[in-house]
């Protein structure tokens, strides 16, 4: 079943957003980003509770005006999840977004103006324990240093950032986490390896602008892949040209992957051929669809055939072994049930469901005694 990650993580600096712990021994967050118009405030806060329900531990809002830091203020009466305000160059905005109950703020000190008012937004996150995300991204470096580069390179995204955290290591604030965000693979992923040498805060991870549903995953999860294998990372954000709930679900796929993260069902099914037993394609599109509300981690194998299927059943906290004329059901690595392709999603359905109840009544059974 369950099994520790063997991924040794790199220690970073904690700092809390809101009631989530990111950096040093804490889970890492899965995060997205609304893109509803932040003044529309009933979409935004319908937004932000589908990301939530979908598992996003933490929600970043972009506040681009004043009159956007208000509607972030209805907003954020009305939801539960951390928010985090993204913030460019006006200071006001910042201020603002803190007083109304912001839970971190993505601003660049540097780009913000002069001394007077980085400090004034510093001193009001430290005054009232908000933290701070540097977000380097290398369509937006500095002028300078585009021109000393000549073009984006990781080297650069990393001395960016380095001038944003030396502004506040020189103003005392050590609670900020950082980011280094290209949309190039390679890119990022030397920019992030070169940080970590570098400083002890938490990493925020993203491949910026990935593409669309399926292109976007599959370069998010390299990029990603093989920083989260070096132990780097300790927030995510899986940028797709699509839902934003596709994102946090893409985001808990990966961390699930590496065995990082537990949380809902996750399946083990082969890809099928001519020797399956039912229809594996069918069975997992609909199945994935009505277990998405299970939060209970829990290891369901869907297996079309005889070959593969007891092996991987017998793994999973429940496992399904396609057979002729019946299925063949496992539970806890043990032969428990059989039933026929009629009703077969019905069937699984119930099964999971059942397993996960009984998961999480044992696991609040264990709270209780302790």
């Amino acid at each position: 079943m369950h099994s520790e990650s063997p991924i040794k993580r790199r220690q970073s600096r904690q700092i809390m957003v809101g009631n989530v712990p990111v950096g040093g021994d804490a889970p890492i967050a899965v995060q997205s980003m609304t893109n509803t118009d932040t003044n529309d405030v009933a979409a935004t806060v319908e937004q932000v509770t589908r990301l939530q329900n979908a598992g996003a531990d933490i929600v970043r809002v972009s506040v681009p005006t004043l009159e956007a830091a208000d509607a972030f203020g209805e907003i954020r009466k009305q939801v539960s999840v951390p928010l985090v305000a993204d913030i460019h160059f006006d200071y006001r905005i910042a201020l603002k977004v803190a007083d109304l109950g912001v839970d971190c703020l993505r601003i660049n000190p540097g780009n913000i103006g002069r001394d007077k008012r980085i400090r004034a937004v510093v001193d009001k996150a430290r005054d009232l324990g908000i933290p701070i995300r540097i977000g380097v991204n290398a369509g937006s470096l500095e002028k300078e240093i585009q021109k000393k580069y000549g073009e984006p390179t990781p080297e650069a995204l990393v001395e960016s950032a380095m001038r944003h955290v030396d502004i506040l290591d020189k103003l005392n604030f050590p609670d900020f986490k950082v980011s280094v965000k290209a949309s190039d693979v390679f890119m990022a992923v030397g920019a992030y390896r070169q940080l970590a040498t570098k400083i002890d805060q938490p990493l925020h991870l993203g491949i910026t602008e990935a593409g669309g549903l399926r292109s976007g995953t599959v370069k998010s999860s390299v990029g990603l892949g093989a920083l989260l294998l070096d132990g780097i990372g300790d927030t995510i954000r899986i940028s797709l040209a699509a839902d934003p709930v596709e994102e946090v679900k893409v985001g808990w796929d990966l961390l699930r992957s590496l065995k990082l993260r537990s949380k809902g069902v996750n399946f083990i099914a082969c890809p099928s051929c001519s020797r399956q037993n039912f229809d594996v394609i069918k069975t997992m599109n609909e199945l994935e669809m009505r277990v998405e509300d299970i939060t209970v981690p829990l290891d369901v194998a869907v297996i079309g055939c005889v070959v593969n299927g007891p092996g991987e059943a017998k793994e999973a906290d429940l496992g399904l072994a396609g057979g002729s004329p019946s299925n063949l059901v496992y539970v806890d690595g043990q032969p428990s049930t059989k039933f026929g392709n009629d009703s077969l999603v019905d069937n699984l359905e119930r099964l999971i469901r059942q397993k996960a109840d009984e998961k999480l009544k044992a696991e609040k059974n264990i709270i209780a005694k302790s």
